[in-house]
């Protein structure tokens, strides 16, 4: 009778049988409960038993020291970073500053430039002291507010009188105790 082909065997832990079920070792059937005498692996006292691997730790002590040298690093270069970043917004604010003040002095060259020139001074001199050249007629307008037209109503020029602010307040006290007659 021919036996059946073997297959390799694989490499690793044996296989255990569940509760109830028998496995084959070798050509002979074992139960799954061990022999009288022997230890609950199937193997006899005092032999090696197999361990588990340990379980790797999640930072290795290399990782960690590598983590807290990268954190002084990033504390050390942060203090110089911000500085730094201060100084560059500082130099824009001045730059900014510096255009604002050549054009200032560029508006106060034109300016100069402009009194340089003795028809603007004339101009000026005109407009702003209210001067004329010799030989020549000024005229002059009263820019004021026309003046209001008297009315007929005598308590009207009361009610609205002209002068300082204690002057105002005192006729409006005084015209207040007056009874108004009815027209």
């Amino acid at each position: 009778m021919t036996q059946p082909p073997r297959t390799p065997r694989r490499a690793g832990p044996p296989r255990r049988a569940s509760a109830g079920q028998t496995r084959v070792t070798s050509g002979r059937a074992a139960s799954a409960h061990p022999a009288p005498g022997r230890t609950g692996s199937g193997r006899a006292p005092g032999a090696a038993r197999r361990t588990t691997a340990p379980q790797p730790n999640r930072f290795t002590s290399r990782a960690t020291l590598l983590g807290l040298v990268l954190g002084a690093l990033l504390l050390a270069y942060a203090y110089p970073v911000r500085i730094y970043l201060e100084q560059q917004s500082r130099i824009a604010a001045l730059r900014a500053s510096q255009a604002a003040q050549q054009s200032r002095i560029n508006e106060k060259a034109d300016e100069s430039a402009k009194w340089d020139d003795p028809a603007y001074q004339a101009a000026q001199a005109t407009q702003t002291l209210q001067m004329v050249p010799p030989g020549s007629i000024g005229y002059f307008f009263n820019q004021t507010a026309p003046s209001a037209p008297a009315s007929q109503d005598p308590g009207a020029a009361a009610a609205h009188p002209t002068g300082p602010w204690y002057g105002q307040l005192w006729s409006s006290l005084q015209a207040a105790d007056k009874p108004r007659s009815a027209p």
